[in-house]
């Protein structure tokens, strides 16, 4: 890829998912990719160090989420695991209209993820530097429209820590890789137990997205204190 065609290769890659996005938006993309690569010096947010690559890995991964928002008029958002703010930040500045909830248990990168919201004037945002099997047990319990999450854990970990949170008939959306059917097969009794369904596996360009609908309330035991879903996977 040329220097300097990130840009513009992700608006073609959009343009080809079905996705427009203006360029004021694209604009404060920019912004928090610049932001984003130079934290990135400092602490460890992204594996990606080059700026054009960032643009499809990171801002087109997060934006084929954002149809799934847009079909469900999504008000209530969260991001479990948002470390460096992909995909949450990312829909924050193409969604306005919902609320995003950031959740991210490290200080340093919840602290990155405040002050770069500020920075791009993101005031639908919030971040929660705390744990997403702490926060399921409170008032935000089976209250979120959508959650979201990229490179957290494998799903049957990922359903115990997100599908809490999420009201019934919302969704949890989730970018995984090549082993997405095979994360998809291992979390059956997750599904069961935790009442979720898969109702759609979608191929892009960057990765797999896996939607699972809530189709009945989540007993009240999940999830399970922090540590216990990984050594322990449902």
């Amino acid at each position: 890829m040329p220097r300097g065609g990130g840009r513009e290769a992700c608006v073609r890659a959009l343009a080809d998912f079905g996705i427009e996005i203006s360029t004021d938006e694209m604009d404060r993309l920019a912004r928090f990719l610049d932001l984003l690569l130079d934290a990135n010096t400092r602490m460890n947010l992204t594996a990606v160090r080059d700026a054009d690559a960032a643009w499809m890995r990171h801002v087109f991964d997060a934006l084929t989420l954002l149809p799934i928002l847009q079909q469900a008029d999504a008000r209530r958002v969260a991001d479990v695991g948002s470390g460096g703010g992909v995909p949450g930040l990312v829909l924050a500045i193409v969604w306005p209209k919902a609320t995003h909830l950031l959740i991210e248990s490290t200080g340093k990168k919840a602290a990155f993820l405040r002050s770069t919201a500020d920075a791009l004037s993101l005031r639908s945002v919030e971040v929660r530097s705390e744990r997403a099997e702490s926060l399921a047990h409170g008032p935000l319990r089976e209250s979120i429209d959508v959650v979201t999450a990229r490179a957290v854990a494998r799903l049957p970990i990922l359903l115990e820590l997100c599908l809490p949170l999420v009201r019934e008939h919302g969704h949890v959306v989730t970018i995984k890789g090549e082993k997405a059917a095979a994360e998809v097969n291992e979390s059956a009794r997750a599904l069961g137990t935790l009442r979720g369904a898969v109702t759609d596996c979608i191929r892009t360009p960057t990765g797999t997205i896996v939607v699972i609908e809530k189709v009945g309330k989540t007993p009240r035991r999940y999830p399970r204190p922090a540590g216990e879903p990984q050594k322990s996977p449902l």
